[in-house]
């Protein structure tokens, strides 16, 4: 680091400290001079079978990357703590090329169990809400989560573990290139829209991921908390149909949607 980034980073731990103790915290009563660090310094592992959780080592890189070999660096990736505890790597699942890509927030029980993405009660719901618009994992959709390895215990994930799958899922979308993108839930729409503004204040609006338009709705997990949820999810869904019914002209040939069950 350099001894500027080490005099910000002080700052807001200084900063941070003042705001929970109310005044000066005990350890901060001075600062300290800083300098740069060196250059290409080695960095050396306390326990080389431990995951690292240096986020910033890169993709292996391809000239033609596919949804099979994204995968398998997902399988083998240590980029973050989640891989200590995970049963099996979730990458996605579905068509190559979707009509529409589905990014939720990260597998559960099952999930890790199955290494496929919304196979729980609340994959069941979602198969609901994507069949009530004509939309199928089997036919014109690819499910995808931002971490790729279940949180303990369903937490939700850590921003250090969202941005360490980070370059997993923009390679996902790279190949997808879906014409719509479905975010279900916070965790999913702050990722892809780098926002942390309140899920409330997304939902019902378009925005967009490059040239790709997002539609934010909830969770299925929250309907299954909150069934009151069930109506403004049923009228963002609704939303997402009528410009996916614009956008892709093909669409247009399937059935009328039905009433979300």
């Amino acid at each position: 680091m350099t001894r500027e980034e080490k005099q910000l980073l002080q700052t807001l731990l200084i900063t941070a400290c003042d705001a929970y103790y109310g005044y000066r915290a005990p350890g901060f009563t001075r600062t300290r001079a800083f300098t740069d660090d060196t250059p290409h310094a080695a960095v050396h592992s306390t326990a080389a079978d431990e995951p690292t959780t240096d986020i910033s080592q890169p993709l292996q890189a391809e000239k033609r990357p596919s949804l099979n070999s994204i995968a398998a660096q997902i399988a083998t990736c240590t980029r973050c703590p989640l891989a200590r505890t995970r049963t099996k790597t979730v990458p996605g699942m579905g068509r190559e090329h979707p009509v529409v890509l589905v990014v939720g927030e990260g597998p559960g029980h099952d999930e890790d169990v199955q290494g496929l993405p919304f196979v729980g009660p609340a994959g069941k719901l979602l198969d609901k809400m994507l069949s009530a618009i004509n939309l199928d994992r089997r036919t014109n959709c690819y499910i995808a989560n931002v971490v790729k390895c279940r949180p303990p215990h369903n937490r939700t994930p850590y921003p250090e573990e969202t941005a360490a799958c980070g370059p997993f899922l923009a390679a996902q979308i790279q190949v997808l290139k879906p014409h719509m993108i479905l975010a279900a839930g916070r965790t999913a729409a702050h990722h892809l829209l780098a926002t942390t503004a309140p899920l409330t204040r997304l939902r019902g609006r378009f925005f967009s991921y490059g040239d790709i338009p997002v539609l934010v709705t909830y969770h299925p997990s929250a309907l299954l908390r909150d069934a009151s949820l069930k109506r403004p999810t049923w009228e963002d869904l609704k939303l997402f149909r009528a410009h996916l019914l614009e956008r892709v002209p093909d669409y247009a040939s399937l059935q009328p949607a039905q009433d979300m069950p």
